[in-house]
């Protein structure tokens, strides 16, 4: 099996991070499906103390966050590496008050998407 591909533990201390065994149980998936998600970059995860954790803000009540993996297309579409875009996900935007991972529960998750189209290239 090949490695994970994980990012640098970049996130902010406020931010979630659940073990692979509780984003399968929340998705209703196997730790393999949730493994086979991260390499697919429908997830993104990082690595602490060795172990993959995915961001609680990646998920919703109803599996993964409705436009997550659409903007993580976008990122990476835009030239972004799995680093970058982790950071991305994780820095402030000022006038928004939050991260983009955050925003993507609310009404401003279209102008996250629309400024990561932005911030491409």
């Amino acid at each position: 099996m090949s490695s994970l591909p994980l990012s640098d533990d970049c996130l902010p201390a406020d931010a979630e991070a659940l073990p692979l065994s509780e984003v399968a149980g929340r998705l209703g998936v196997s730790a393999n499906r949730v493994r086979t998600l991260i390499r697919d970059h429908h997830l993104l995860a990082v690595s602490r103390g060795g172990e993959p954790l995915v961001p609680a803000l990646f998920l919703d009540d109803h599996g993964i966050a409705k436009h997550f993996t659409g903007l993580v297309e976008v990122l990476f579409d835009g030239g972004f590496t799995r680093d970058e875009a982790m950071r991305w996900l994780f820095t402030e935007i000022d006038d928004l008050g939050m991260y983009p991972a955050a925003a993507l529960h609310t009404h401003s998750a279209r102008e996250v998407i629309r400024r990561a189209q932005a911030a491409a290239f």
